[in-house]
């Protein structure tokens, strides 16, 4: 498995991407088919392992000469990570992937340390592998895709293909369904040439949630298909509220100040937070299912099923100058921006494809490059995943964030050579070497969050680098209280 997830990290081409992959799942009994999917798209089946980059940082084994080891046993390990807790958990964890680190080789021990780090980058995301499910079981790929949807994992929808069982399943209340996500769009209008007629929509910064209500039983589900029913009580209470006993929404979870004003997302995500929903859209009411219909006839029913509080404030346009003062007023109240989806869009799952586009102020910084990891993969040989620091006091640089995004292999190849000549020492840990602060780059962000894990307590949401700044020097960059100023709503850093 690790020897065709490392061909595929260096192929370019789609097609022998997912070709590389179906010969491997071939060969996969069904059974193993969610362990496998799990570790080639770098979200192993369990989910969370309680494993943190502290751990894998500080737990080290001399690599194995010869691999051994079956996604089987590696799966077990994993298994049993997931399930330990309570007292002397710590310890129990370090000693089983120390344990199964010690039998892996340099490349097998990268690829899981990766996985449960949360950063594979080996080009099988989950479009390429699900086409690779579908070319290894002999099934038509929109057929995978939507049983994975309704599934809401790809692992048990292949599981399905590859034993020739059927992939026709239905809409189930209680199930999380893989949400609907949206591309980019510069501008409003460059949106609406993509959707044509749209439902234009503030786009909130807070939490993807899915709600499920079958009776008197409400399940919450996050983005990632976890359910968090018991730790949102105002979500379920509000479900609860509504006429209808059955129904699937989609939407987001947002907290509010006293005022009434959004929270940035990381007060969103405290544990203390009350939280409040506001759904867009309608997969399921009164056990019709909806997720074939359009977009605009989901908004009706949404519209008739629940109150306007409950709600994203919305319009149904094709005029960009309506759709951009309606965008500004989104930005005026606090949010993040709009989304623009076709009226006449189906849900899909996982599919970032024209049909909702999302449009957002791009924020940008100049940092400064203190390290950069030796790069894995289709990246081998090149220093890849920059470590980025703002300007402290005297002379001095706060990390605040890292980043692999937005580098073209012509960009790889230049910040290589231009790094290496500013290295400083061996690299640490084998892989991050260390540079003298003096390159400038000017990075693109979403915006940043509360950190403990960076001395400057923010961190970078969403960088990608833009390009880079030979005619600054470090003095020129951003300071870390500019960084720290963009926690308040509305800050800008463009």
């Amino acid at each position: 498995m690790v020897a065709a997830a490392d061909e595929v990290a260096r192929t370019a081409a789609r097609s022998a991407k997912v070709a590389r992959l179906a010969d491997l799942l071939r060969r996969v009994p069904p059974g193993l088919a969610p362990a496998v999917v799990g570790l080639l798209v770098g979200e192993p089946r369990q989910g969370r392992l309680g494993v943190g980059w502290a751990t894998l940082r500080d737990v080290r084994a001399a690599p194995a000469e010869a691999p051994s080891v079956t996604v089987a046993e590696v799966d077990g390990v994993l298994t049993d990570l997931a399930g330990t807790s309570g007292a002397g958990s710590q310890r129990r964890r370090d000693e089983l992937l120390a344990g199964l680190l010690a039998r892996l080789t340099e490349a097998e021990q990268w690829h899981l340390v990766r996985v449960m780090g949360g950063e594979l980058r080996q080009g099988a995301n989950e479009g390429v592998v699900a086409d690779a499910v579908a070319k290894a079981a002999g099934v038509p790929g929109p057929a995978l895709r939507r049983a994975a949807m309704l599934l809401g994992d790809l692992g048990t929808a292949a599981q399905r293909a590859l034993a020739g069982e059927s992939l026709e399943v239905g809409l189930t209340t209680g199930v999380g369904v893989q949400p609907m996500l949206a591309g980019t769009a510069a501008t409003v209008a460059d949106a609406l040439a993509l959707t044509g007629p749209a439902s234009v929509e503030w786009k909130l910064d807070g939490a993807r949630v899915q709600v499920h209500r079958s009776g008197d039983d409400v399940k919450v589900f996050t983005r990632s298909l976890r359910e968090i029913g018991g730790a949102v009580p105002e979500i379920v209470q509000a479900a609860l509220a509504l006429p209808h006993r059955q129904f699937v929404a989609d939407g987001e979870a947002l907290g509010l100040d006293e005022d009434g004003n959004p929270l940035a997302f990381q007060e969103t995500m405290q544990a203390t937070t009350r939280l409040r929903p506001f759904f867009f859209d309608l997969l399921s009411l009164d056990d019709t299912s909806l997720i074939d219909q359009p977009l605009a006839d989901r908004k009706a029913a949404l519209s008739a099923a629940m109150p306007g509080a409950l709600r994203l404030p919305t319009i149904d346009t094709d005029d960009p100058v309506l759709a951009d003062e309606f965008a500004a007023a989104a930005l005026a109240a606090g949010h993040e921006g709009v989304m623009v989806k076709a009226l006449d869009s189906r849900y899909q799952a996982g599919r970032r494809g024209t049909a909702w586009r999302k449009v957002k102020p791009v924020h940008t910084l100049d940092l400064v490059v203190l390290a950069a990891e030796w790069g894995h993969g289709r990246r081998t040989g090149w220093l890849s995943n920059l470590h980025l620091g703002a300007r402290g006091p005297e002379g001095t640089f706060v990390m605040v964030g890292k980043t692999f995004k937005g580098l073209t292999d012509e960009l790889l190849a230049w910040q290589t050579t231009a790094l290496r000549t500013l290295a400083v020492g061996p690299p640490e840990e084998g892989y991050i070497q260390h540079v003298r602060p003096e390159l400038v780059v000017e990075v693109a962000l979403d915006g940043v969050q509360r950190s403990r894990r960076y001395p400057g307590g923010v961190a970078l949401r969403f960088a990608r680098v833009r390009r880079y700044r030979p005619d600054k020097m470090a003095a020129d960059a951003d300071p870390i209280e500019r960084v720290q100023a963009m926690l308040g709503r509305g800050a800008a850093a463009g």
